[in-house]
């Protein structure tokens, strides 16, 4: 993931890709919702104190977080 930039990841998103990751050992699924709006789904809890189970987040929030994404998965939902 070291050569992998934001654009290609805003990309993939773009096309229609679901996202796994990992941040602050809880993972996470992410996915296009509209222009500049994204939701954000917790799948598992790694801490005392979870974060909101389902939120929406913006692109600015994304590029704040993206280079501490772990264990970056992708899923094409047809």
């Amino acid at each position: 993931m070291e050569n992998y930039t934001f654009d290609e990841f805003e990309e993939i998103l773009n096309n229609g890709y679901q996202v796994y990751f990992t941040y602050l050992k809880n993972r996470f699924l992410l996915f296009k919702t509209a222009d500049n709006c994204y939701t954000q789904k917790l799948i598992a809890v790694g801490q005392k104190n979870p974060p909101p189970s389902l939120s929406m987040v913006t692109k600015k929030y994304l590029m704040e977080i993206y280079a501490f994404m772990e264990d970056v998965e992708y899923k094409y939902d047809v």
